[in-house]
């Protein structure tokens, strides 16, 4: 029991001191934390070969158990409250300085050794073992911590409002992968017995609930800043560690905050691309500009909460009627627009089965909801979206001119989309 409480307490003071040099990083740089990161590496690796002691799990070496567990949660700190590039940069630095140590340590070796006076010489063969150990070791943490991340990442779909088992899923699962691969090599470097691997792997699950526990309390109670954006990656971070709020930013990037359609920088963008698309494969592409009638009166008479209803209800009602192929935005404050790659016969018969639509629910409101619309087609005269934008902006302002509540595409369809809106209705 003395060594499991010994194991606990090891665990407290390594996450303590790591987490409060975390903490005061932009006071005294966050090189103090990856410094105290990379000193620690030496020391973990070192027990974990040879300092092994009884526990209720079986043997249990500190530097695996706690010190390594406690580094990748460290590195998981590091990726959520920063970014994928600095989390990179503790990783590679082990990784480069072990490599240099073996290069270093084969040259060492070249030397014509002096005894001490005592008669001692230097142990080499131990060095050569370390030195090897620990390159395996670290080759293992750069696969942990890619693991981690994905890993943190993936559950994030499930567990976003679960962080702690979110975190502890994912510590425990990386932690299972490195002890069947670090207990490998030190099976064939210093013979240890299997019962080394299972008294690791199970003292490694306690440490992967305290250091989760840690971690979330830590995070609670002491980190107030918002998580950054990944930014400047350019490896293979770059590929694998996408987190689940920059996933999110780039879902609503060029949205509308009221009614969550694209907006009209999107708009803009989009649009443009669509129409030289159009022109470039002759495909057929067609633009519906909706206008709320009378929405001033309604805001004017019920008041604006009133009329954010409507321009969410419509804005609804617009993105169930598009198809998969469209695209439905807000341009302005009660108008909307679709992008569509109908036909402008079929755009304008699109556009009334939605001016239909909106009218029908008049029953359910405390006064009558109409919308008008201008339709046009990319045809040889269009030269950009502007051209598009223009048509349809004049064939609206007919449709508010003229009595309001209706769609006016070219005058040759009039007649054929009256005769259907008539047949629907009736």
């Amino acid at each position: 029991m003395l060594n499991s409480f010994l194991l606990l307490a090891e665990a407290v003071v390594y996450f303590s001191v790591m987490a409060a040099l975390f903490r005061f990083r932009k006071r005294i740089g966050l090189g103090v934390f990856i410094c105290a990161l990379g000193v620690m590496h030496f020391l973990e690796t070192y027990l974990a070969s040879v300092f092994y002691v009884a526990s209720p799990f079986g043997m249990v070496s500190p530097g695996s158990a706690v010190l390594f567990s406690g580094k990748l949660v460290m590195l998981l700190l590091l990726y959520m409250k920063e970014d994928a590039a600095t989390v990179r940069q503790p990783i590679y630095g082990l990784l480069l300085g072990n490599v240099l140590m073996i290069g270093l340590v084969l040259l060492v070796r070249m030397h014509a050794i002096a005894p001490l006076p005592d008669g001692r010489l230097p142990d080499i063969g131990f060095i050569d073992e370390m030195g090897w150990l620990m390159v395996w070791g670290t080759a293992l943490l750069f696969i942990d911590a890619i693991l981690l991340i994905l890993l943190y990442e993936k559950l994030g779909r499930s567990l976003r409002g679960a962080q702690f088992t979110r975190i502890l899923i994912s510590v425990a699962c990386v932690l299972t992968f490195d002890q069947a691969g670090f207990y490998t090599a030190l099976h064939f470097i210093s013979g240890a017995p299997v019962a080394v691997f299972f008294g690791g792997w199970f003292a490694k699950m306690a440490a992967a609930l305290t250091f989760s526990t840690l971690l979330v309390a830590y995070l609670k109670w002491f980190e107030e800043r918002q998580i950054p954006m990944p930014r400047g990656l350019t490896d293979i971070f770059d590929t694998l560690t996408y987190r689940e709020r920059y996933e999110a930013l780039v879902e609503h990037v060029g949205r509308d905050g009221l009614t969550g359609l694209l907006n009209r920088g999107r708009f803009d963008s989009d649009g443009e691309v669509a129409v030289q698309t159009s022109l470039r494969t002759a495909r057929p592409l067609s633009l519906l500009i909706f206008d709320v009638d009378h929405f001033k009166l309604i805001n004017d008479r019920f008041g604006h909460a009133e009329g954010d209803k409507v321009l969410k209800a419509v804005a609804a009602l617009l993105a169930e009627a598009a198809s998969s192929e469209d695209q439905v935005f807000r341009i302005g404050g009660e108008e909307f627009a679709i992008l569509s790659s109908r036909p402008h016969a079929v755009a304008k018969l699109f556009g009334e089965s939605i001016r239909y639509a909106v009218k029908a629910p008049a029953n359910t409101r405390r006064f009558d909801l109409t919308i008008s619309a201008g339709v046009s087609s990319v045809s040889e005269s269009t030269r950009g979206l502007a051209d598009l934008f223009a048509l349809a902006d004049q064939r609206l302002y007919r449709a508010k001119s003229t009595g309001r509540d209706r769609i006016v595409g070219e005058p040759a369809i009039n007649e054929a989309a009256a005769a259907w809106t008539k047949s629907v209705q009736s």
